[in-house]
């Protein structure tokens, strides 16, 4: 949760699942933390402020979402048992503390954004943030060149798995945005603008991105069809075409098609 002196607060927790079920928030991250300090699982239940009952159903239901285990208990002796956290426990507890970090991090960057806004701005602001999330396929990458027109800039970006990006942006974007080659950006292509080809050296088209892939999933729905790609480098990128297309290519996983899309199709971030 990021707290704020701001009008316009912005909160939010991270949760994490396996199998459309909850596996670990921070309830069940602070009861785990107050069982490997404790040695207890009722000693621990006290500390989070829960009966011993949802403590050990809570145990119960982490264990059996993992695939190692979290836990040693033990039974009998001079102490009467108790409740050790293994190495894979720890592990987890301490990955899940650096989500939290990194969420807590992104959520001081939206409060930035935000400014101090009021209620009466909040609806302009949550559409453009809306806007900018609604595309499926965000690429973060480095400049590498930047050909300026009298009107228009081409700017080429490389992605972490070394695929290439070009986009088509206005001078007024590229001097806005601070772009240099050098720089770090991201590309967004809507999954609507892909267009998938079958086959991967033998395509030929008008468009300027062009990247083979295989195609990882498929989901058809009422209209369209939904294909996720996964290019080199493991990068994946998102389409949806029609059903009527996607019959009439016959595709089907793992066939090696060519994703493209224009690259006036390619909006620019930075930050």
């Amino acid at each position: 949760m990021r707290r704020s002196k701001k009008q316009i607060e912005v909160y939010g927790t991270v949760s994490l699942k396996k199998t459309d079920m909850e596996f670990l928030g921070s309830d069940r991250i602070a009861l785990l933390e107050k069982i490997d300090e404790y040695g207890s699982i009722t000693k621990a239940a006290k500390a989070v402020g829960i009966s011993y009952k949802k403590a050990w159903d809570t145990i119960d239901a982490i264990s059996n979402l993992s695939e190692k285990p979290l836990f040693l208990r033990a039974t009998g002796g001079k102490s009467g048992g108790g409740t050790t956290i293994t190495e894979e426990g720890r592990e987890v507890i301490r990955t899940y503390r650096i989500i939290q970090e990194q969420h807590e991090k992104f959520l001081t960057n939206l409060e930035d954004k935000m400014g101090d806004v009021d209620a009466s701005s909040l609806n302009k602001f949550i559409k453009k943030i809306s806007r900018q999330a609604s595309a499926r396929n965000t690429f973060a990458g480095i400049v590498v060149k930047i050909v300026r027109g009298e009107v228009k800039s081409e700017v080429t970006l490389v992605l972490k798995g070394g695929n290439r990006i070009v986009a088509m942006v206005t001078n007024e974007s590229v001097d806005s945005l601070s772009l240099i080659e050098g720089s770090d950006a991201y590309a967004i292509i809507k999954a609507g603008s892909v267009i998938i080809g079958i086959g991967q050296e033998e395509v030929r088209v008008s468009v300027r991105n062009k990247l083979p892939g295989k195609i990882i999933s498929l989901t058809q729905g009422a209209v369209n069809t939904e294909l996720n790609v996964e290019l080199s480098g493991r990068d994946i990128i998102n389409a949806v075409i029609t059903n009527q297309c996607a019959e009439s290519l016959e595709l089907k996983v793992d066939d090696q098609i060519c994703a493209m899309f224009k690259a006036s199709s390619v909006i620019l971030g930075v930050g």
